[in-house]
């Protein structure tokens, strides 16, 4: 099941979303200073691509420098990016065979938000945050 929706995601907003976060990822990556971000904009297009079966969790060993990153992060793009999410899952929801696909709009908002100190992991093995 995972695979159908997957796919389904993929094809109506997966490739739109990740080719979104790779555009953030490769204008972040130009200046040396904001790399972090470019680097989380990548990890989170992967995210965005094929949604299903993985989810985000908090990285206990994060430290003091994601912490002020993340609100960098949100103050400057994460806030329209949840916004986006957020607009985009209201048509899904009105179908059902789309409501699947809001709610992993939705499930993006998170990391959307706060990307750094966050840790994309398989649904069936959550403590994989703490192997690297």
């Amino acid at each position: 099941m995972r695979t159908l929706l997957n796919v389904i995601w993929l094809v109506f907003a997966g490739i739109w979303l990740a080719a979104g976060y790779v555009l953030a990822g490769v204008i972040c990556c130009v200046l040396i200073v904001t790399i972090p971000f470019g680097i989380a904009s990548f990890r989170i297009a992967a995210f965005a691509l094929w949604p299903f079966g993985r989810t985000v969790v908090r990285d206990p060993r994060a430290g003091a420098m994601s912490a002020i990153g993340n609100v960098i992060w949100c103050v400057v793009a994460g806030i329209w990016l949840a916004i986006g999410h957020l607009l985009t899952s209201i048509p899904l929801f009105l179908s059902v065979i789309g409501i699947p696909l809001a709610v992993a709009n939705i499930k993006l908002i998170p990391v959307s938000l706060l990307p750094l100190g966050a840790r994309i992991v398989p649904v069936d093995d959550p403590e994989s945050v703490y192997r690297r």
